[in-house]
């Protein structure tokens, strides 16, 4: 399995309350695509918002993002961590 960090914009103004109810939709599916999503952070001034998850593909990623309604609009591996 692999790590990626994805990252989502356009998410200006998100509350606490609004990103963990998006990483609790991830996480209530997040096992059909073999996907175990985290940790998530944001920064609701640039509305950016980025999720570490550990995955066999960024395409199951990509497909539990797109199922809860928060397609990632980058999907990074990251290889390396210390």
């Amino acid at each position: 399995m692999t790590k990626f960090m994805d990252v989502h914009h356009g998410m200006t103004g998100i509350t606490a309350e609004q990103l963990r109810q998006a990483h609790q939709a991830d996480l209530a599916i997040e096992k059909e695509e073999g996907v175990h999503f985290e940790r998530a952070w944001a920064d609701p001034a640039s509305g950016t918002v980025y999720c570490l998850s550990e995955a066999p593909s960024a395409e199951a990623v990509q497909r539990i993002h797109t199922r809860t309604g928060h397609t990632a609009d980058e999907i990074h591996p990251v290889p390396l961590t210390v």
